[in-house]
């Protein structure tokens, strides 16, 4: 039924506008069978925890002197 269905309206559309449906489906072919043949794993929160630690200044809470005038 839904075949039919899309070769019916594919037949109304122009050459051009059937060439954009034939790309289009290539795409979701490619885009399907890359998802389903590549398990995908699952995620863990929090694996990277601690990797990018950088060090701090002493004073890196306070105001910056370039914004005083803004500050007032």
């Amino acid at each position: 039924m839904i075949e039919t269905t899309i070769l019916e309206y594919l037949h109304k559309l122009p050459d051009s506008l059937q060439q954009e449906v034939l790309h289009y489906t290539q795409f979701l072919l490619e885009t399907h069978t890359k998802s389903t043949s590549q398990p995908q794993k699952k995620r863990q929160a929090g694996f990277l925890k601690g990797t990018f630690a950088l060090p701090l200044a002493e004073d890196f809470n306070e105001p910056l002197e370039d914004f005083q005038e803004y500050m007032e």
